[in-house]
């Protein structure tokens, strides 16, 4: 794999003409080619880093996730499913749940730090209750998304998960930008909807 000083920055159209798009490259590096995963690295690799950059804020460790999200698309490329979202919108989830999952680790060690100096100290709050309803939170955003379409979800993804603004997201999408805010603002409608929230 290529260090990403080395991966060209314009990655404006991973999917231009004359090359295969990355769907098909996914497709390749899911029966092992190597050649195709480092097509899909170069088109991609820039982008990725972007976004992880952005959310662990750190280049250092943007590197190190990177390389982590490439190693995660060369092991699971084969659960790809395009009939759920474009492979970059795809790509970008992934690397920007490692992303998460990185500061998430780190915030964590802080507070095993912070804890083991407070021992003596009554927890302000119940930790355990809180892990609980964050994760049945997180089922039942992740159950309202499934309610979706398909092009509502792929745009909310990247807006919500990936961190893009209306503008980027219609960009990546090939979309007019009232589009791709009519995407977002349906799918929000819907996905709150679909989880009993009040307007």
């Amino acid at each position: 794999m290529r260090p990403l000083s080395s991966v060209p920055s314009g990655d404006s159209s991973p999917e231009g003409a004359g090359s295969p798009g990355l769907a098909e490259l996914l497709r390749r590096v899911a029966r092992g080619d190597e050649a195709a995963f480092a097509a899909l690295y170069d088109a991609t690799a820039a982008r990725v880093h972007g976004l992880v950059l952005r959310v662990v804020r750190d280049p250092a460790q943007a590197e190190e996730v990177t390389q982590e999200a490439y190693l995660q698309v060369w092991r699971t490329a084969s659960r790809y499913d395009e009939n759920l979202g474009s492979a970059h919108s795809w790509l970008l989830t992934l690397a920007h749940r490692r992303a998460v999952d990185r500061v998430r680790s780190a915030e964590s060690a802080g507070r095993n730090d912070t804890a083991y100096h407070g021992t003596t100290q009554t927890p302000p709050h119940d930790t355990t209750a809180e892990a609980v309803e964050t994760s049945l939170e997180a089922r039942r955003v992740h159950a309202a998304l499934e309610t979706l379409t398909a092009v509502q979800r792929e745009a909310l993804q990247l807006a919500y998960f990936g961190g893009y603004t209306h503008t980027e997201v219609a960009a990546m999408l090939d979309l007019p930008i009232g589009t791709a805010k009519t995407r977002i603002r349906d799918g929000l409608i819907r996905l709150r909807d679909a989880m009993g929230v009040s307007r």
